[in-house]
């Protein structure tokens, strides 16, 4: 409840009066329904929609959100700020108003629209889309027209009642206790405007100038409204109009240059860009004061910093008059210049504190929008474009990526031709907020462009962004090339003292590493790559760099360590309110449970996206749909881990299927495997197995290995013991613990149904030991395995054998599995005794490749590729490779 009070804004003066038009709108707001308080500009809708907002708070269990559009002009915009009012994830690429609706699911919340009459048409929509879909949700919106949806109730709001205007007016003119006089005064002005709030407010601000009884006589003769003088406009307008003309014909001039300059702020404004509208040192600030004394500016002074406003009528009038003074242009510009200025100077910040930076540029993003638009709008767009690449590091660390595109390309356009630093700087822009849009085409070709502008001009510090982003791009291309930029890169960039470079590209060298199965190097290049993401409040790259070393630590064998590094990527993504962020540390979360075989736990992590997609197709998010196929299969659901894997080849809005990564491809396999879909489950495992990438990615090969194995369990025993064997080879060497754990349970099974009792059982036990130690779940295999042995061993023998393999640790289980295999191992010696890594091995080096060279081919070490060279010698008892060559049989041969 409190975060609900917190989210509504500060009262800056007392309430008054009200008190039936409350309680009839404290009665009509409820769930389901939508009410409009209308009414002309100054009546007092948002301070009535406020006190009702707080009077009816302990009704609505779920919190009262209010989302103010005064500064907002764009109907496509709307629904991204409710999103973030509500603290919902919109995807990109989804139906935003479906995703709201789906993030509010049952939540009794009432949602307060503020300010919405130039917003008629994407509020109608967003108001009539989440009706549609939450029947919980109450709606209560302020306009100075009816929204025009079905169902609306529509409360005029009328003037003060006589008694509640006069407390109003004599409570903000300071009067105390007023005499007979000057109450009878007060009275005049308040039947002279017409008891509307905001022309009292404006009169009452004169009250420390004028008497209460001058105030009167000078409100007497009635002036000409906006529009030129003809009554036309409805009573209450043509009173508020008649009183900003004349509270603004009794300002001073210098209060009148100051008020219809501040016209160009977007409602919230500092005092620092006000001190520049004056070139006299303090006088802007001093004649601001009288404006707030005369209520034309209001100001909140409970946060840390001041921040000052006109209400929305005001400021169109002070925009008129800004007009009048042909001073529009010239005022825009300062404006632009202002806050180009203020995001500049604070770009340092980003690079010790990005949480403080995004809360200084937050708090100002209306008036930098207003002012890039404008400056995009120039004949010399070139301060707009500034600004616009300026903002590129907010877009992307905030979920306004789609907004931040369309303002980059715009802002690429206007720079069409010009090979300048400039252009460079847009460029990479674009390319860094598409990586986290719907864009990625699109991003990667800004990024080229920018590397190669960059590179042409000298550009270093904007050529070492771009280059990075080229980088990325290579993950999904070429991994040896992706490593070598990453690694050329990180180098220059430390030379350079380019500490966000430096630090993501070694996290990036450490997802290849993770990619690669290579866990202990991408540990360490992770957890160097955090030290300085997290000293600058990195979160938007940090928070990958958590899930994945959360990742390669799970997998590496410590699960408990892992979870708390995913929970920390959690967490570190959450005030990012992205989804892309969010989904990757909540899918690595999830696979982390999954494993420790916690279902509920991983359902929870998964559950808040899943809400927002509710069945659709989602937009990218490594592993998501692989990891709700993992729960599935841990559930004993293979039918419904099957279709979670299919739908990770689909994109949102499409129905037809596409590839898979790999190591989906293996979840899928396993689960047709389980469903009994025998011959579907051994032509995927043949494809994935033929393919040339299959040997750059270890874990993937052996578990296709362990699959193929499982379908000849009834056909061929011998076969199948030798590719579980092979499988934990591969493990062995990469050192992946959880898959080796699972290799030993695969064994089990295998012997026990072949009829290796004793060997079987103490597999298991030395399994259960591993599982233990790595806070593991067992697998399936386990269970089968027990099942088995349970049927034919004795049951003191059984406990003996299970607790002489507890007694193992991992390598001598290992060890003793490898052993186990007695006269249908390989010979000690000759060309059969050779591993098919160590025959890839020698071809390569009777090829000629030297031993980097092959490392590179095999993507291993070259300490490794010198070990099985040693093997290689031993058992051909050869010397060296002219040898090795005069004996070469081919693999095929």
């Amino acid at each position: 409840m409190s975060d609900s009070t917190d989210a509504l804004p500060t009262e800056l003066s007392s309430f008054i009066g009200r008190t039936e038009e409350l309680a009839a709108i404290g009665a009509a707001v409820g769930p389901g329904r939508v009410v409009t308080l209308a009414g002309p500009g100054g009546c007092g809708k948002t301070r009535l929609a406020l006190r009702v907002a707080r009077t009816v708070l302990a009704d609505w269990p779920d919190g009262v959100r209010w989302v103010a559009l005064e500064d907002e002009h764009d109907d496509a915009a709307v629904v991204q700020r409710v999103a973030a009012a509500l603290d919902v994830l919109i995807p990109g690429g989804a139906d935003p108003v479906a995703t709201v609706a789906r993030g509010l699911a049952d939540r009794e919340t009432l949602l307060v629209l503020d300010n919405c009459e130039q917003l008629g048409d994407g509020v109608a929509a967003l108001v009539t889309g989440l009706l549609g879909r939450c029947p919980r949700l109450g709606v209560l919106a302020t306009s100075r027209a009816p929204l025009g949806v079905g169902g609306e109730q529509v409360r005029r709001v009328p003037a003060l009642g006589l008694a509640d205007a006069l407390t109003l007016f004599l409570e903000r003119a300071h009067a105390g206790e007023p005499t007979p006089q000057a109450r009878t005064a007060a009275r005049r002005v308040c039947d002279r405007l017409d008891r509307l709030p905001l022309a009292l407010e404006l009169a009452a601000g004169w009250a420390g100038t004028l008497s209460l009884t001058q105030l009167a006589d000078s409100l007497h003769e009635p002036y000409a409204v906006l529009d030129g003088g003809a009554r036309t406009a409805p009573f209450r307008q043509q009173t508020l109009a008649e009183s900003m003309r004349w509270s603004h014909e009794l300002l001073d001039d210098d209060e009148r240059a100051l008020f219809r300059r501040l016209g160009v702020f977007e409602p919230g404004f500092s005092a620092d860009v006000v001190a520049e509208l004056d070139a006299t040192p303090g006088r802007a600030l001093r004649t601001l004061r009288g404006l707030i004394d005369k209520s034309l500016v209001t100001a909140d002074t409970t946060g840390a910093v001041a921040r000052y406003r006109m209400l929305g009528v005001v400021r169109d009038y002070a925009l008129l008059q800004l007009a009048e003074a042909a001073e529009t242009e010239p005022l825009r510009d300062h404006h632009l210049a202002a806050y180009l200025a203020l995001v500049e100077q604070a770009d340092p910040l980003r690079n010790t504190d990005q949480d403080a930076w995004r809360a200084r540029i937050t708090v100002e993003l209306a008036n930098i929008r207003a002012a890039i638009d404008w400056g995009l709008s120039r004949d010399d767009p070139s301060d707009g474009r500034r600004l616009a690449a300026a903002m590129a590091w907010f877009w992307y660390l905030e979920p306004r990526g789609v907004e931040g595109v369309q303002v980059l390309r715009s802002a690429v356009d206007r720079g069409n031709g010009q090979r300048d630093e400039l252009q460079a700087r847009v460029l990479a822009g674009l390319a860094l907020v598409c990586d986290t849009a719907v864009y990625g085409f699109v991003g990667y070709e800004s990024a080229r462009a920018a590397a190669a502008l960059a590179a042409e001009i000298g550009a270093d510090a904007v050529g070492r962004l771009a280059r990075s982003l080229c980088a990325v791009e290579q993950l999904g291309i070429d991994l040896d090339r992706a490593y070598a930029d990453a690694d050329e890169l990180r180098r220059e960039s430390l030379h350079a003292d380019d500490g966000f470079v430096a630090d993501s590209m070694q996290a990036l060298l450490g997802l290849i590493h993770l990619f690669r199965d290579e866990y202990r190097s991408a540990i360490e290049q992770l957890d160097q790559a955090l030290v300085g993401m997290r000293q600058r409040n990195d979160r938007g790259f940090a928070s990958f760099a958590l899930t994945w070393l959360a990742t390669a630590t799970a997998r590496s064998g410590d699960l408990p360590r892992a979870a708390e590094l995913a929970e920390q990527a959690v967490a570190t993504a959450q005030p990012l309110h992205d989804f892309h962020h969010l989904g990757s540390a909540r899918a690595a979360l999830a696979e982390i449970r999954v494993y420790q075989g916690r279902f509920d736990d991983a359902t929870a992590a998964l559950e808040p996206i899943d809400r927002l997609l509710d069945g659709e197709a989602s937009p990218f998010v490594p592993g998501w749909e692989r990891v709700h196929g993992m729960l599935a299969l841990g559930a004993g659901h293979p039918a419904e881990a099957i279709a979670w894997c299919r739908r990770e080849g689909r994109t949102p809005g499409d129905t037809a299927d596409g590839p898979l990564t790999p190591w989906t491809q293996v979840v899928l396999a396993t689960a047709l495997r389980e469903l009994g879909e025998t011959d579907s489950a051994a032509a995927l495992l043949d494809t994935l197995a033929a393919e040339p990438m299959i040997r750059a990615l270890p874990a993937v090969s052996a578990d296709v290995l362990d699959q193929q194995a499982f379908l000849l369990h009834d056909s061929d025993i011998e076969q199948a013991l030798r590719l579980h064997h092979e499988a934990l080879r591969i493990r062995t060497e990469r050192e992946l613990v959880l898959g080796c754990v699972a290799g030993l349970e695969a064994l089990a099974v295998v012997l026990a149904r072949r009829g290796t009792l004793e060997s079987a059982a103490v597999l298991l036990g030395a399994a259960e030991r591993a599982r233990a130690d790595t806070g593991s779940a067992p697998g399936r295999s386990a269970e089968t395995a027990r099942a088995v042995l349970d049927s034919r061993v004795a049951e003191q023998d059984l406990a003996d054998y299970l607790e002489r393999g507890r007694s193992m640790g991992l390598a001598q289980a290992i060890d003793y599995a490898t052993k186990a295999r007695g006269r249908r191992n390989r010979p000690d010696s000759g060309w059969a005794s050779l591993t098919p890594m160590e025959r890839s091995v020698v071809d390569l080096a009777v090829d000629g490749l030297s031993n980097p060279e092959i490392a590179a081919r095999l993507f291993i070490s070259r300490g490794t590729v010198k070990t099985h060279l040693a093997h290689v010698y031993a058992k051909l008892g050869v010397a060296n490779r002219t040898e090795l060559a005069r004996l070469h049989v081919p693999a095929d041969g």
